[in-house]
């Protein structure tokens, strides 16, 4: 018995030892946001260490606070402010929109870059739309390098601003969702486009986050730096989404066509719609799949649910 006992107890020793030095990241966003919650579980999933933060973006002296006092491995920004029920919220709240997703964002880059803290930042892909150079259905999506063309939206204007700043610290990761997809089928674009009688018809670029979310947390913990567009390969049209979803999940969908005009007349901001370039992400992750067969898996997955 007490050789037994000797032979476990170094083995105790060592878990115990291996669960306090597992590695941290502090959230923000982690809490109430849909695509900070997911990340704050797949990160527990990958036994990380999730620190839940609770200082607001805006207020420097908390945020010092919080990070001095954890002192976090990695850092992950999934909070900002999109506006409700959409960004056309943001369009009169310029204030609050411009102190949360400008000044908060780089506040905590800045105070992370102190502590010499790796920052993941959760930003947009709402930043361009179709030109001459990338025209609809040409297959040309927008890269890294090409500066923004979009500021139709204060939403996407303050993100532009924000790319312009943040990118400037060496120590920022800074990734664009567009337009995110996931099996949660109430939240995300998804969710709005079938509650919607009529809709528009344009080729987007989506991000499918059961795809992408695990690239993110991975990108964190191997302290990638720089501006990477997190999408899927390819652009896929609202119709064409909506007529997958007819046929995987609810073939007794209807929905009319809509107007581009048609739905900025009835807006405060115009929306911004473009194809971005996969092609730098998939020199890191080469097996992110199409957007069409990521979405043909993901609603017969969703559908399999529902029987």
């Amino acid at each position: 018995m007490k050789l037994k006992f000797i032979a476990v107890l170094p083995l105790l020793v060592i878990a115990s030892f291996e669960q306090c030095n597992a590695d941290s990241v502090l959230v923000f966003g982690g809490k109430t946001g849909w695509i900070g919650q997911k990340i704050v579980r797949l990160l527990e999933q990958g036994n990380h260490q999730v620190l839940h933060a609770t200082s607001r973006l805006e207020n420097r002296q908390d945020l010092q606070n919080e990070i001095a006092h954890f002192k976090p491995d990695y850092i992950i920004n999934a909070a900002g402010l999109t506006g409700k029920p959409n960004v056309d919220w943001c369009e009169t709240h310029k204030e609050q929109t411009i102190r949360v997703n400008v000044l908060g964002t780089v506040t905590l880059a800045d105070v992370a870059n102190e502590y010499n803290i790796h920052v993941t930042n959760i930003s947009t892909g709402c930043i361009y739309e179709y030109d001459a150079e990338h025209p609809m259905y040409s297959g040309k999506g927008f890269t890294e390098d090409e500066e923004p063309n979009f500021d139709g939206s204060f939403y996407s204007h303050t993100k532009i601003i924000l790319e312009q700043l943040l990118l400037e610290y060496p120590n920022v990761l800074n990734l664009r969702i567009k337009m995110p997809v996931s099996l949660e089928l109430d939240k995300g674009f998804v969710g709005k486009i079938i509650n919607y009688p009529r809709v528009v018809n344009i080729p987007n670029s989506l991000s499918v986050l059961d795809d992408l979310l695990p690239l993110a947390v991975d990108m964190t913990v191997k302290k990638i730096k720089g501006n990477f567009n997190l999408v899927n390969p390819g652009a896929i049209s609202h119709h064409e989404v909506l007529d997958l979803y007819k046929q995987y999940i609810d073939s007794k969908h209807q929905y009319e066509s809509l107007t581009v005009q048609e739905q900025d007349a009835t807006l405060k901001a115009r929306r911004a719609n473009a194809e971005l370039s996969a092609a730098k992400l998939l020199t890191y992750y080469p097996d992110v799949p199409h957007i069409k067969d990521s979405l043909v898996e993901l609603f017969k997955k969703i559908a399999a649910q529902k029987n």
